[in-house]
């Protein structure tokens, strides 16, 4: 089986699902070899991109290699202002690539396409159909057909996770069935699940697809091969994977040790709209994952994936080190406002945090059930900045509870806070269409497509998207300390190489 994660994603470290599928299906004996398309076929683009003409563009070719090389080196990452332009540089190459293609928009994170809507299966569809239209259709005939040829592959199975994904996904589904049409195409991934858990799913791509799995693709993969009773909790695998090209200082090893989120109250969820259900691998069973994955790949970094760390995974982590410096999302709680635990996960690697705050309004957390409480988002802040751990905090503007009184309010606390503040995120609200709370509320979908997962509503106070937009450039963001954290956050990998911006990084000797 040939396993595929396609692009377009963030170049940063090896895809996690495939990794995680791969485990499963070789601890069965059942042989397969991954491909991640998108980090080929962003190097693809970038060797193939020619020069539109400008001084920005001509300057971006003639150092790409350099900025390539750079961006895997650790020397970059201490100098911010070399790193953001060896990025920004990389994107302008990028989009020289697509400059004959005024529709197209591509970067490092992101794929548009103006005349094709990703969340309309009639489009996609289109696309599979016009696949010879792709800008990745060159590298697909380049790099398959002797890769299939080789391994003999019966079955592809491609990770579609995320929007930007889609419109490559589908040319690509297009190009195989289309060359390929003994081959048996298998599609999953986070986008697809939360498509096929929507009401209103309707199985659209059965006639280019053979199947679709939503949720967890180890057992049903199994199934495929006649194997019903799978090991529970099978580690990742990532020895096909090019660990060396990806942009990061060095391998990043991305691993989730849950599915679905321990909490799965907070209000808007769509965790909670979609009815996912919480899955945890034992603390003991991940900590021994993680540190055979060390010892395989020797990581720079540990991305910790979990929509958030449960409290017992944190304190095996502060208590058994897992091998390597280590990130990812945590809830706010009492255990995060101690000195000493906190000093403990810093000594075990814990390099940045990520905190879900959204609100600095205590009404409006309320309203959300998120089941936290200012004064001790204060007290967690500072312990984990005295503890020398950075934090990556995610704030939401929008929510129906909040008007620009809520907002000024969060204003005010991330001031007060902003020195134990490392990193900000500041997101506008979209309601998934499948929430309970989504029938209370007048609105459409933001896309016309059959396939949308966020719906536009009637704020009950006024706050509406475009108020919003404003408060946040004429207010917020204006203040100079909020706009000195702004100013902190990688250009477009924001927080996958924001621990490598943390002052405490404990980089390497040498």
């Amino acid at each position: 089986m040939l396993l595929i994660a396609p692009p377009v994603a963030k170049p940063d470290a090896p895809p996690a699902g495939i990794a995680l599928l791969a485990g499963s299906l070789r601890h069965h004996g059942v042989p397969c070899t991954l491909l991640d398309a998108n980090l080929e076929g962003l190097l693809f683009l970038l060797d193939q991109a020619e020069n539109p003409g400008d001084t920005w563009s001509s300057r971006a070719l003639r150092h790409r290699h350099a900025h390539l090389v750079a961006l895997r080196s650790l020397t970059l990452y201490r100098n911010r202002d070399r790193y953001q332009r060896a990025v920004r540089d990389i994107n302008r190459v990028l989009a020289s690539a697509v400059h004959s293609r005024p529709e197209l928009s591509i970067s490092l994170a992101n794929y548009q396409d103006s005349s094709a809507d990703p969340l309309n299966s009639r489009d996609l569809l289109r696309e599979a159909e016009q696949f010879e239209r792709s800008i990745y259709t060159p590298w697909f005939r380049a790099r398959l057909p002797d890769l299939l040829a080789s391994e003999n592959h019966r079955l592809i199975g491609i990770s579609l996770s995320f929007l930007s994904q889609a419109l490559p996904t589908f040319a690509l589904l297009g190009y195989l069935r289309s060359t390929f049409p003994h081959l048996i195409l298998v599609l999953g991934g986070g986008l697809i699940t939360s498509w096929m858990n929507s009401r209103d799913w309707n199985d659209p791509f059965a006639g280019l697809v053979d199947h679709c799995i939503a949720g967890p693709g180890e057992n049903p993969l199994l199934r495929l091969f006649g194997i019903d009773n799978a090991c529970e909790d099978p580690v990742p695998d990532y020895a096909d994977l090019p660990l060396t090209d990806y942009l990061a200082p060095g391998p990043i090893l991305p691993y989730a040790a849950s599915q679905g989120c321990y909490w799965n109250r907070c209000s808007f969820c769509p965790e909670a709209a979609e009815q996912n259900r919480y899955r945890p691998i034992r603390p003991s069973t991940a900590l021994t994952h993680l540190r055979q994955l060390c010892e395989q790949m020797q990581p720079m970094l540990i991305h910790l994936l979990d929509n958030a760390l449960s409290p017992t995974l944190l304190q095996t982590l502060g208590e058994h080190p897992p091998g390597a410096p280590w990130y990812g999302f945590a809830r706010v709680n009492e255990q995060l406002a101690d000195p000493d635990y906190c000093r403990t996960l810093r000594l075990s690697g814990c390099a940045l945090l990520k905190l879900g705050l959204e609100s600095g309004s205590q009404h409006v957390l309320d309203a959300m059930n998120k089941g936290i409480q200012l004064d001790l988002v204060i007290r967690v802040l500072d312990t984990l900045h005295q503890a020398g751990i950075a934090t990556y905090v995610y704030l939401l503007f929008g929510t129906p509870s909040e008007s620009i009184d809520e907002a000024r309010q969060t204003l005010a606390f991330t001031l007060r806070n902003h020195q134990a503040i490392t990193f900000l995120n500041l997101a506008i609200f979209n309601m998934p269409r499948g929430s309970k709370e989504a029938v209370q509320v007048g609105g459409t979908a933001f896309s016309a497509g059959d396939l949308s997962l966020y719906r536009d509503f009637i704020h009950p106070r006024g706050w509406d998207r475009r108020a919003i937009r404003t408060f946040l450039d004429r207010e917020f963001t204006r203040h100079p300390a909020i706009s000195s954290i702004l100013h902190r956050d990688p250009p477009l990998f924001t927080s996958n190489h924001a621990a490598f911006f943390s002052d405490c990084f404990p980089w390497p000797a040498g």
